[in-house]
């Protein structure tokens, strides 16, 4: 088996024979925690097939004539009805959602929630229905889900017998992650049966929600299995149901099913495409298994999938991880060679890898060199940057580049912030870290778990149990948002807080 520090110059040789390579991007991704993860969203990433945008096309110096002009009056007219009655609809359906998540509130005994919805004399929708699911999705928590898995199927239930109205599969889906997350595992799978003999279609979005509640619950082989045989699974836009498998395997990290599935695959007589072939290769560096790693890209070549945009990502942290520098730059010469142009996907992912071999004086050269490259670095560029300095304890460096975000209009997400406040925790600063904490809820960037954990953690190692404890016990009741307590999320902080750039300065003197 390869080990990492030793495929360098393998990869860029044996890479280096193909040639006439077509850019292949499936899909757009969106910021992680750091550069490799979003190689996942990538490989998993579905293609939006439809803008929902409205045009309005206007020319003014169109001629003037009575019958033109009449009928640009009529256009015009129309569109601003078809504005003022989408507007109407959506302001209707929010209205009428928010009344029957009232009504679902009081649901107990004694109290009949079909009929108080009767009463209500609410048009129901696909957008209302939708409302509806998804504001008991985001309230339910360990204490109420039983009480809200069972609100969801009674209006599910009630919704779906009322006149012109028809569920859809999307709501299907909504009701089934309502099941997930109260771990009503066989009503899960009751939905399933529904949808079949209803005809619904059964997409890889469904064997995504089972394969992620089954695989917690050690089941998932046996949801593969049955997906394998199943004749209704609609495997739209993948070539066939097993790239679609893959594809949901891949999502939720089932690396061992991933080289089940391949193999179940080809004794069905279905051959790898690009698509597979980059999940397999992800999949068993994800395993360690470099050897078959490059038996896998050799084996990609000869079947006429040179590397594509995805294999590129994944080499380029391979070598990133392995502290390659000197072929990464050669594969990303190769990669224009052969027609690619590195984005800031590709450089982010290779720091990422950099980072974490704790190469960052190779991180700042290829962040350099993609902004010379004219890449603009985002969110998760920058993101990368600060963890690996922090990592390093260069909590200078770290400030700096935070700096640098707001200068450019990056605004941090909540993983720049859980940097920064680890970065804090680690220099001893509990108070700024603190700080830190109500600058990014004052911004809209609403904590996750990770982040209290961070916080409360370094305190306690600190010996500052009090602080501690009066943290989570501040922040614990934004952690169990109750069911009935609205639409909203968190609650804006009373605290009056410093701006932006009072705050900023207050970092530098904190880790000067």
């Amino acid at each position: 088996m390869f080990s990492i520090a030793q495929i360098g110059h393998k990869v860029v040789q044996g890479i280096s024979c193909y040639c006439g390579i077509s850019r292949s991007l499936c899909s757009n991704g969106n910021g992680f925690s750091d550069g490799f993860r979003r190689i996942e969203k990538y490989l998993t990433g579905c293609q939006k097939s439809s803008n929902g945008n409205f045009v309005l096309n206007e020319n003014h110096e169109e001629s003037i004539d009575s019958v033109g002009t009449s009928g640009r009056y009529e256009e015009d007219e129309d569109h601003q009805q078809n504005v003022f009655n989408r507007a109407s609809f959506l302001r209707n359906a929010k209205v009428g959602a928010a009344m029957a998540l009232k009504v679902l509130q009081q649901d107990g005994p004694g109290f009949d929630a079909k009929t108080a919805l009767d009463k209500l004399e609410i048009q129901v929708s696909g957008l209302l229905v939708r409302e509806v699911l998804i504001g008991i999705l985001k309230n339910i928590n360990h204490a109420n889900k039983d009480r809200c898995a069972k609100l969801g199927y009674k209006f599910f239930v009630w919704s779906g017998q009322k006149q012109n109205y028809n569920h859809t599969v999307h709501t299907y889906h909504l009701i089934m992650q309502i099941f997930s997350e109260s771990e009503e595992y066989k009503a899960m799978w009751r939905l399933v049966d529904e949808m079949t003999e209803k005809g619904y279609p059964v997409t890889s979005c469904t064997f995504n929600i089972l394969i992620c509640t089954c695989g917690e619950a050690g089941v998932a082989k046996k949801v593969v299995e049955r997906f394998i045989k199943s004749k209704s699974f609609n495997f739209r836009p993948f070539s066939h149901s097993f790239n679609a498998i893959l594809h949901s395997l891949l999502a939720v990290n089932q690396y061992k099913l991933i080289e089940w599935v391949y193999q179940q695959m080809l004794a069905d007589g279905h051959q790898p495409d690009a698509f597979t072939y980059n999940i397999l290769m992800y999949t068993k560096y994800r395993l360690g298994k470099l050897g078959q790693f490059h038996r896998l890209l050799d084996e990609m070549g000869r079947s006429g999938f040179p590397p594509d945009f995805h294999t590129f990502n994944i080499l380029l942290h391979i070598l990133g991880k392995g502290d390659k520098p000197a072929a990464a730059v050669d594969l990303l010469n190769h990669m224009k060679d052969v027609g690619i142009e590195p984005n800031v996907l590709h450089f982010t992912t290779l720091i990422d890898g950099l980072s974490r071999a704790g190469n960052m004086d190779a991180c700042k050269y290829f962040f350099d060199e993609m902004i010379k490259q004219g890449c603009e670095p985002d969110v998760v560029s920058y993101t990368v940057m600060i963890t690996g300095h922090i990592a390093v304890r260069q909590f200078e460096k770290a400030e700096e580049m935070f700096s640098e975000m707001f200068d450019n209009g990056k605004i941090p997400n909540v993983y720049t912030y859980n940097a920064m406040i680890r970065g804090l925790c680690m220099a001893e600063k509990f108070e700024y870290a603190c700080l830190m904490l109500k600058e990014m809820e004052s911004r809209g960037c609403n904590p996750n778990f990770l982040v209290y954990c961070t916080l409360v953690s370094y305190l306690r190692n600190a010996g500052k149990l009090s602080e501690a404890h009066e943290l989570n016990d501040d922040l614990s009741p934004l952690h169990s948002l109750q069911f009935g307590g609205g639409m909203g999320g968190l609650q804006d902080s009373q605290v009056q807080l410093p701006n932006s750039l009072v705050f900023l300065r207050l970092l530098r003197i904190c880790f000067s």
